[in-house]
């Protein structure tokens, strides 16, 4: 198994088992074409997960594993994170990556001034966003006026971040 991070599992939702997932670079369709899972725990306990179903709530998707269908089994999951193989995971498409591509990234300016490293990107309503961290913490919006550049054999995002942003 070549394991990637998919994100973090969520408390309960509703009484039923399901669980909501942070921080996940998967669409729900993607989720469920992958299908199985690893699940680790804060004291490094680890459980396969086969996933049962998977739906949009805005922030995050909603899931619901295997043997988990009420909200106290699935209570048990909460604050680990979830990994699946790499080889399993769709193609993202041309131009497209997945978030786990881009942490770690080098982040710099159009101009070659450094900002740092892509720690997270977080997902909003509207787009997501890179948290970048070096002298100072940056938050850029993942739009393409301003990600212009992304290099994944290089490690390196190239940016032209907002007007105004630096007195933030």
């Amino acid at each position: 198994m070549n394991p990637v991070r998919i994100g973090r599992i969520g408390r309960p939702h509703g009484l039923r088992g399901e669980v909501a997932l942070d921080g996940a670079g998967l669409t729900v369709a993607e989720l469920l074409a992958v299908g199985t899972f690893l699940w680790r725990g804060k004291r490094g306990e680890e459980r396969a997960l086969k996933l049962a179903s998977a739906r949009d709530a805005l922030p995050r998707p909603l899931l619901l594993f295997e043997g988990f269908h009420y909200r106290d089994t699935a209570s048990e999951l909460t604050n680990g994170e979830l990994w699946a193989d790499r080889d399993l995971l769709p193609d993202p498409g041309p131009g497209i990556a997945y978030t786990f591509q881009l942490v770690g990234c080098r982040v710099v300016t159009e101009d070659g001034r450094e900002l740092g490293t892509l720690a997270e990107v977080w997902t909003t309503g509207a787009n997501p966003v890179y948290v970048v961290r070096g002298e100072r913490e940056w938050l850029l919006p993942a739009h393409a006026e301003v990600v212009k550049r992304v290099d994944l054999e290089g490690r390196l995002i190239t940016v032209n971040p907002p007007a105004g942003i630096e007195e933030i």
